[in-house]
């Protein structure tokens, strides 16, 4: 009985882990595409770079990990 709900836990977190780097991608494709083609002066472009590129370093990151301890439970 504990088992299957521990199974039933980190299924569950599996699915926030991939909800969360999909939010992580979404969010660099936004900052990506706003400082593409967005008329802002060129301290905000600055900004918006730098967070597309953190923002694509997690989603990245997250993944990893997703993956190592998806690999770890089988």
């Amino acid at each position: 009985m504990v088992k299957l709900l521990l199974r039933i836990m980190k299924t569950r977190l599996m699915k926030i882990r991939k909800i969360s780097e999909l939010l992580y991608l979404s969010m660099s494709i936004i900052a990506t595409a706003d400082y593409l083609f967005g008329s802002n002066d060129d301290y905000r472009k600055n900004i918006l770079l730098l967070f597309a590129v953190i923002f694509l370093c997690m989603f990245f990151f997250r993944r990893y990990y997703r993956k190592k301890f998806q690999n770890r439970i089988k």
